[in-house]
């Protein structure tokens, strides 16, 4: 006989305390500053005992570092970046001008995330060393994924002849960075759509052939310059 698998209602009670405390420790880590939060105020605001935020997470170190992933990942599942479903669809774009409008749009949802916590990231590790060292040492994951992506692009018929992955990756790198988001978006006060629009122009208009370009991207000129001379 066939067996039913039932739904483990504990494991879903435990994923939404998680949750809960997670979405409690950010509003008030962004609110009040990392240094100044107590692990009692965050269990006050998600409406769980002190003692269920030590055992689910420990101490406040590595529900800080939870703040920080499931800000980049949108939720707490377990999956890189490169493994999620709208990179990988972005990456099976038949152009490179298609895969840039929705890497372009990808990216913009998680900086939507990111960009509002960076200056509380950074002043938490200017105050806590140990911060900073949960972190493993080495290349930048935010460039590992735009290098990926890079890869990618550049094998497409509509990139720029002879461009390689890494010019490719470091436009895309510093094109789409969270200080260069919060430039526009919060200092400047452009709406996320508009920094997207120009992103994605930019970034089409450096990497795309220029009859490509031209049809993907607004027509404000630069689209049949290509990469600057010197280009890797």
């Amino acid at each position: 006989m066939d067996t039913v698998k039932r739904p483990d209602k504990r494991a879903e009670r435990s994923r939404r305390t998680r949750e809960k405390v997670i979405k409690a420790a950010r509003e008030l880590f962004v609110a009040q500053g990392y240094g100044a939060t107590s692990l009692q105020e965050v269990a006050e605001r998600a409406g769980v005992a002190v003692q269920t935020v030590y055992f689910v997470f420990g101490n406040k170190r590595t529900l800080f570092k939870d703040v920080v992933d499931t800000s980049i990942a949108g939720d707490a599942e377990p999956v890189a970046t490169m493994d999620r479903e709208w990179f990988r669809d972005a990456c099976a774009a038949p152009t490179a001008a298609g895969q840039l409008r929705a890497h372009v749009r990808g990216t913009r949802e998680i900086l939507g995330r990111v960009a509002p916590i960076m200056p509380m990231i950074a002043a938490a590790a200017a105050n806590d060393p140990q911060i900073a060292a949960q972190w493993p040492a080495g290349p930048d994951p935010r460039y590992t994924v735009q290098h990926a992506a890079a890869e990618v692009l550049v094998a497409k018929p509509d990139a720029y002849p002879g461009l390689s992955a890494g010019t490719a990756a470091d436009l895309l790198f510093g094109l789409l960075s969270p200080e260069l988001y919060l430039l526009f978006v919060q200092d400047r006060g452009w709406s996320p759509d508009r920094w997207e629009e120009w992103a994605c122009a930019t970034l089409t208009a450096q990497l795309c052939t220029g009859a490509r370009a031209g049809t993907d991207a607004p027509a404000h000129g630069g689209h049949d310059s290509g990469p600057p001379e010197g280009s890797r």
